[in-house]
């Protein structure tokens, strides 16, 4: 467990240097938040105004539909952004620089793969959300298993369209077959990363209340706005090293070899066939 544990986080260590490296990487999720904010600006301040923010219950079928379109339009944005983000990170990986708006125009040029996902992850994530409103606290817990299962078996399907050109069922079909080929370690290192960016927010968390106790309301005004950018810092730069390693990840899962840039064995170590894992297939 210590081994894998430590190889994962010479992983995050490796992804935080390609990102150091190329911190272009960072405006890819940038534009994305931005560009979220807006989309649930665009949908909750109307309804805060007209009062009706109870329309996005799915209780009623114009809250279901709403509900689907902002899922719709909020995925369609990450995806694009992502699809951006893992062409530059690819071609940083093999050597190549790829500025900002090659990025963009790489995923421009997959529109239609992109919506085609979007509308699906937005499908999902509807009936989540629906089975979470009405099954109460067990529907939340199953909703979470599910949606993290589903991460899971989805977590190649950006890069097989963006790199691949396949139409979203084969994308979805090669992705799972590429988890397969990394299932075990491969979860340790991708939600690691998540982790380590959890438990400095848990910190930032935990300083932001001790300014409570002090009971001055500017230093906890000033606390709360340093919480707020911490925050933010901290899910970009996530979502940069995500990017950076789900591209490793799918390096090494279609060709055996992972990226030099990685160092040798880093990934490798990592990615073990299952048949040389001391506990077995697909535990951590």
């Amino acid at each position: 467990m210590f081994d894998r544990i430590m190889r994962s986080f010479e992983l995050v260590k490796a992804s935080w240097r390609i990102l150091m490296e190329d911190k272009k990487l960072l405006v890819f999720p940038i534009l994305s938040g931005i560009i979220t904010l807006l989309v649930i600006a665009t949908f909750i301040l109307p309804l805060i105004i007209t009062k009706s923010a109870y329309s996005l219950s799915t209780n009623s079928v114009a809250g279901i539909i709403l509900l689907f379109l902002f899922y719709l339009v909020s995925y369609f944005v990450v995806i694009f952004f992502n699809v951006g983000l893992i062409s530059c990170v690819n071609a940083r990986l093999n050597g190549k620089d790829m500025t900002i708006g090659e990025g963009l125009s790489a995923a421009g040029r997959h529109l239609g793969a992109i919506f085609a996902w979007a509308v699906i992850a937005a499908t999902v994530g509807l009936i989540l959300h629906m089975i979470e409103d009405r099954a109460g606290f067990l529907g939340q817990i199953a909703a979470a298993m599910v949606g993290g299962v589903w991460s899971l078996v989805t977590l190649f399907v950006v890069p097989v369209l963006a790199f691949e050109d396949k139409g979203v069922f084969a994308a979805m079909k090669e992705s799972l077959g590429l988890f397969k080929k990394t299932w075990g370690e491969s979860v340790v290192g991708t939600l690691s990363i998540s982790l380590i960016f959890i438990a400095i927010g848990f910190v930032g968390f935990l300083l932001f209340l001790a300014t409570l106790f002090v009971g001055n309301p500017t230093l906890i005004l000033v606390a709360l706005a340093l919480f707020i950018v911490l925050i933010a810092v901290l899910a970009i730069l996530s979502s940069a090293m995500q990017g950076i390693f789900t591209v490793a990840l799918y390096t090494y899962a279609k060709t055996g070899a992972a990226p030099k840039v990685f160092g040798p064995g880093v990934v490798e170590n990592a990615f073990a066939p299952q048949s040389r894992q001391q506990f077995g297939p697909g535990n951590i």
